[in-house]
């Protein structure tokens, strides 16, 4: 690995410090380095708040070294003006000696503008560092701003057997290791969505509990309003949305979104676009987690299963014929995770 690799790897590390927090912004650390030296480390902590370059620049202690020393930054640097100035314009006012840039930014307010703006001052502008790595760490970002949908995620957990719970009722399936793996992932993601059903059998309150983070919106696709108001996907320890076919409307911490029932994956796709959700994790059940692996609509998936637990009847896991890109044991438990390429 060469410098270059070895710097924009920091700059990513910085970035994860963040995971969760910097919605509707992507993920970015920045590093400066001066004669092989470490003298700036920033990331960009939450939306409003300073780019990673600009915390980075205000990290350094002696500002004078500044024009001889490379900027490393894991995302193209902003060139728009939004709730702070473009970062390409700092980095041209102070007059960095080089800048190297991981991946390019392929929203259409940056897209190449930042890098022409540092080139046209005349310092030198390297991108492609890392590329690959860059892109993953801000998978959300780039697929909501490519794809104009969330980056999706299919959770689930089984039985040995291949059954979601027992006799069609709450089962506990997974062990406490994985059930703090999955908080810790609810944390990570935007938004998290479940059914009808889901919300009538279990209740759930779709909080993180057991990790730290942020509560991730809830979604409740529920299109006849059967969920009475008195469960726990309705207190006011999140944002919810609620797709539905009756009404419209915002109360309280609740969002009413009319969709329609026929075809719906499009318009919900196009809703939580318009909401600025970047990724959501479908925790629904059978029903909800098939439509989406019918329609090949899904990015990654995580498939738990208790390979002791025997359930014999209930409801069937979901038709799902893939190969994991990687597998992990959680003790007697094994988590498989998908990509859908």
């Amino acid at each position: 690995m060469n410098n270059d690799e070895l710097y924009i790897k920091r700059c990513i590390e910085l970035a994860q410090k963040a995971l969760g927090n910097t919605y509707p912004n992507p993920l970015v650390g920045s590093v400066i380095v001066h004669n092989g030296e470490i003298i700036g480390e920033g990331y960009h902590h939450k939306a409003g708040e300073n780019h990673a370059e600009i915390n980075a620049i205000n990290s350094v202690k002696n500002k004078d070294l500044i024009p001889e020393s490379t900027i490393y930054v894991s995302l193209e640097p902003c060139a728009h003006y939004g709730k702070t100035p473009p970062c390409a314009l700092k980095i041209k006012e102070l007059g960095f000696k080089k800048v190297v840039i991981g991946a390019m930014d392929s929203h259409d307010k940056v897209n190449g503008k930042g890098k022409k703006i540092i080139q046209d001052a005349g310092i030198e502008a390297v991108s492609g560092i890392l590329e690959g790595e860059c892109i993953e760490l801000n998978k959300r970002f780039f697929t909501y701003h490519e794809k104009k949908r969330p980056y999706i995620i299919l959770k689930w957990a089984e039985s040995g057997d291949g059954f979601l719970d027992k006799n069609f009722r709450p089962t506990a399936v997974s062990n406490t290791l994985v059930n703090q793996f999955v908080h810790q992932l609810r944390a990570d993601e935007h938004a998290i969505l479940v059914g009808t059903q889901t919300a009538l059998n279990d209740n759930p309150s779709l909080t993180v509990r057991n990790a730290e983070g942020t509560n991730p919106v809830r979604i409740l696709i529920d299109f006849d309003l059967k969920v009475p108001s008195s469960y726990n996907i309705y207190n006011n320890e999140a944002k919810t949305l609620v797709l539905n076919t009756v009404k419209e409307g915002t109360e309280g911490s609740v969002q009413f979104i009319k969709i329609n029932r026929d075809n719906f994956l499009p318009e919900l796709m196009e809703v939580l676009y318009k909401e600025q959700i970047q990724s959501v994790i479908i925790e629904g059940g059978r029903f909800t987690l098939q439509q989406f692996i019918n329609a090949d609509l899904w990015d990654e998936a995580i498939v738990i299963k208790n390979e002791n637990l025997n359930l014999e009847n209930g409801t069937k896991a979901p038709e799902f014929n893939h190969t994991p890109a990687a597998i992990e044991n959680f003790r007697d438990n094994t988590v498989s995770f998908f990509r859908l390429k």
